[in-house]
């Protein structure tokens, strides 16, 4: 049995990134994406925020992540974009109806996408852009006496060897706090990390590798395994990882999805409800506008569960251009209703849409 989705269109607009938070501190979910952000309950009024720059079909906003980076109890957030090379946070006035003022963080070169974790167990997430040609980075915001943020951000250079496409944070040895992976690799925790360049292990090549990669022991044995896409080529696949007698470690590559293309991005939720998480993911329509594999095949938007030995493929929408969608290249997961059901926003060069969660 599959969840039912209801799917609304709230705008053609062709940014490729949203997020799910309370802008206006009224206790509702607001939707924001690009250049407005949609006032919930209802998500019919819409408010400007700034204006993203074009570059040909793209604007130069590639993340939206919730943050309050100036501690003034209003939610801000992050963004940053390949075209402008900078990653930069965008000011909530508040109740004043003035446009957001942006910062720039860092002028860090071209991004594909920037995730937000959580790398010191400090309750404060770290900002980690994909930056496909720089070194492993990430900020971490200053807070005052009080714990609030100041605005400031302090940058630590995890390794200098160039990322790749694709990022991924979790618990790949089952020790710590966690580890990087990229697509050729992946970095293991230094023991001072706030001194050492974290240890680099190249054992895999996971190509065009989505961002985020999820980590998650799938087989119980206390080991990350990965989950990623092709997120400018056909395949969805899970990375079985294996430890021998004498503590050597192989990877064993499963597909889930070698028929579509552009998994670019992925969210691990409970959208069914059952306490466990789910794989939800689909198309980042026309990602390289006409030059990827598969751009012009259907779009869709699936969630995969996993059974304890594979996924099986539940589809949330699929079709051709105008009746299936897409997500871009940063989507998100949230209860939108207080039903107790994980909802879904999807942005992309076809749209912003919400899927309202039915239950069975």
């Amino acid at each position: 049995m599959s969840l039912k989705f209801r799917k609304v269109q709230l705008s053609t607009d062709r940014y490729e990134s949203a997020a799910i938070y309370d802008v206006d501190n009224d206790g509702h979910p607001d939707i924001v994406s690009g250049a407005t952000w949609y006032q919930g309950p209802d998500f019919v009024k819409r408010h400007p925020i700034y204006w993203p720059k074009p570059y040909g079909d793209y604007y130069d906003d590639f993340s939206t992540i919730p943050l309050d980076v100036n501690g003034d109890g209003n939610m801000d957030h992050v963004s940053g974009g390949y075209f402008g090379g900078t990653l930069r946070w965008h000011e909530n006035p508040g109740g004043s109806g003035k446009e957001w003022r942006e910062h720039v963080i860092d002028e860090c070169g071209p991004i594909e996408t920037t995730q937000g974790w959580d790398i010191d167990g400090d309750g404060v997430l770290e900002l980690c852009p994909n930056l496909p040609n720089g070194p492993l980075v990430a900020y971490s915001l200053d807070r005052d006496e009080r714990h609030r943020g100041t605005g400031r951000f302090r940058k630590q250079v995890l390794h200098s060897r160039p990322q790749g496409h694709g990022l991924g944070f979790g618990a790949v040895t089952g020790r710590g706090l966690g580890e990087f992976v990229v697509s050729k690799g992946w970095y293991e925790r230094p023991a001072n990390p706030d001194a050492g360049e974290w240890i680099f292990h190249d054992e895999f090549d996971l190509g065009s590798a989505s961002v985020p990669v999820i980590v998650s022991d799938l087989t119980g044995n206390g080991l990350g395994d990965l989950i990623v896409g092709q997120a400018h080529g056909y395949g969805l696949d899970w990375w079985e990882q294996r430890l021998d007698a004498r503590g050597r470690r192989s990877w064993l590559k499963h597909p889930i999805d070698p028929g579509n293309s552009q998994y670019h991005t992925l969210l691990w939720v409970d959208i069914d409800g059952d306490g466990q998480p789910e794989l939800v993911t689909g198309k980042r329509y026309f990602a390289h506008c006409g030059r990827d594999p598969g751009e012009s095949d259907d779009l869709g938007i699936y969630y995969f569960k996993w059974t304890g030995e594979g996924f099986s493929k539940q589809i949330i929408d699929y079709g051709p251009l105008g009746r299936g969608a897409g997500c871009g290249i940063y989507f998100a997961a949230a209860d939108l209703r207080g039903t107790g059901r994980l909802d879904i926003v999807a942005p992309g060069k076809d749209g912003l849409k919400i899927y309202f969660n039915e239950g069975f």
